[in-house]
């Protein structure tokens, strides 16, 4: 049970949250697919792979191969797409993609952890012009994520300037409590992923939720808490002000991520029938 008021004479802490599964329902980067084939950008081909791909992912998962191989596949779909192309397209659908599927039970805990005075940082190997605009309407105090490179000529290069999967989650939660002063052993982090575990292990009060078979049979072994969020809930029905105003500059990199995970179902596609022969 959190407390309401944090003890502050103490260290400071936080709250880390991962994105997918953890505080919205569905794979933020795949979510985006229908909009970037009818945007141009990807083919009825790829929009049938993507959906498949969802089907995997909410099923148990993407594995650490299959993640790496993912980011391999995401350097030559995505170079020489245009930016501002794929900034408009996803500025268009966030709003009506995005808002339903939250988890009420993540943003009911996110407020928990605001009114016993910690900050909340969203963590997530997604884009992070998709992640940051997410984390804002959350009410979250700071994001890492996954950043792209840009050439002069406006377009994605192809190169992973920043890639926050794995161990670099883990690093960037030790990078903050350094400059922001956090006390690690006094931090929370929930995860869906096995990925994570670097993550969870290095706070005080780590929590699987939804977890995958692989961070369930951890948590148990270390007897972490394991949490079932399963009521996705418009931010609207939440709070009734809300609104999203456009913000074309938002999530190119949300692009990005369901670009990977469009050619890491090739992969996965592919990789089935190599087994099956």
């Amino acid at each position: 049970m959190l407390r309401d008021v944090e003890n502050h004479s103490l260290p400071r802490a936080a709250a880390f949250f991962d994105l997918d599964k953890t505080v919205i329902a569905k794979s933020s980067t795949l979510t985006f697919s229908k909009s970037f084939y009818q945007g141009g950008l990807i083919n009825r081909r790829a929009v049938l792979r993507t959906a498949y791909a969802q089907f995997v992912f909410l099923a148990g998962g993407a594995d650490h191969d299959q993640m790496e191989r993912m980011r391999k596949y995401l350097s030559a779909l995505c170079r020489g797409w245009n930016v501002q192309q794929v900034k408009e397209i996803v500025a268009e659908t966030l709003h009506d993609l995005i808002d339903p599927i939250i988890y009420d039970e993540a943003a009911t805990l996110i407020e928990r952890h605001h009114a016993a005075g910690r900050d909340v940082v969203i963590v997530s190997t997604s884009g992070a012009e998709v992640v940051e605009p997410i984390g804002e309407l959350l009410g979250a105090d700071r994001v890492v994520a996954t950043r792209m490179v840009v050439g002069e000529d406006g377009c994605f290069t192809g190169e992973v300037e920043y890639y926050a999967y794995g161990p670099t989650k883990a690093e960037a939660v030790r990078e903050l409590a350094e400059s922001e002063g956090y006390d690690l052993a006094r931090c929370y982090a929930y995860s869906d992923s096995v990925t994570d575990v670097p993550m969870l292990e290095s706070v005080g009060h780590p929590h699987a939720v939804n977890p995958d078979r692989a961070l369930r049979r951890e948590a148990l072994t270390r007897e972490w808490p394991i949490l079932d969020f399963h009521r996705p809930v418009r931010l609207k029905q939440r709070f009734p002000a809300f609104s999203v105003p456009p913000r074309p500059a938002l999530v190119a990199a949300a692009a990005i991520g369901a670009a990977a995970a469009t050619a890491g179902l090739v992969w996965y596609a592919s990789r089935r029938r190599t087994t099956a022969a």
